[in-house]
């Protein structure tokens, strides 16, 4: 199997040194950058398979440079030194699959990484399996990765599409936050409730009205209405 490619966007070497010795040391190839202009210019050049982005940067800043390589369908796990839901919410909105607030531990870091390069190996092997689900005007074309709303395309990260999908194959199920990540990640990623919420906050705005059919159960998690 090749060795996968990761470019770590970073302007403190200090913290872009840590993280590239740490996938080194998983075997990981590792890219480095230290402004969002060099990220950009790296990224097109190398085509890699997964950016680790500060989104504090000099210059053109991460959210920006988040929203360019997305649109390239490069995945992009995202590192913030601001940890309110709404800056997490920007970023997952730019194009983000997931994020890491600062400051955090390697394993952690490595396990996330892991998590978001083996969704993607299997997105493929698992959408060819399934046929498209509609639910309520909602349409999930597994094969296509494609969601819409009234025919209405929505972007949705990879993270996102999984949560959502799982909920509408099961409406009017509850399901705990738990349940949701691990129906949607490998066990060894680091499961924490407020990631799912913040996740199932981004997928309600971005489906506009329609983001009312995923129902809050009070003290135990979501469910899709039926």
């Amino acid at each position: 199997m090749s060795k996968k490619t990761i470019l770590v966007v970073e302007d403190e070497a200090d913290i872009r040194e840590l993280i590239q010795f740490n996938l080194e040391q998983e075997g990981y190839a590792v890219l480095t950058a230290g402004t969002g202009e060099e990220a950009l210019a790296v990224a097109g050049k190398s085509s890699p398979d997964l950016i680790v982005l500060d989104l504090m940067l000099p210059g053109i800043d991460g959210l920006q440079v988040c929203r360019e390589l997305s649109a390239k369908t490069i995945p992009i796990l995202m590192v913030t030194a601001k940890s309110s839901d709404a800056d997490i919410v920007l970023g997952l909105e730019m194009g983000a699959e997931d994020y890491i607030t600062k400051p955090f531990s390697p394993r952690v870091l490595i396990a996330r990484v892991r998590a978001i390069l083996r969704r993607r190996e299997n997105f493929g092997k698992k959408a060819a399996q399934q046929d498209c689900v509609i639910h309520k005007g909602i349409k999930i074309d597994a094969a296509r990765h494609v969601v819409s709303s009234d025919d209405s395309r929505i972007e949705l990260s990879a993270t996102e599409f999984s949560i959502l999908e799982f909920l509408i194959q099961n409406p009017g199920w509850v399901f705990s936050r738990n349940q949701i990540i691990e129906s949607c990640k490998s066990s060894d990623y680091t499961v924490t409730e407020r990631s799912v919420d913040v996740q199932i906050l981004s997928i309600r705005k971005k489906l506009g009205e329609k983001g009312a059919l995923i129902e809050t159960v009070r003290g135990i998690g979501y469910r899709m209405a039926e």
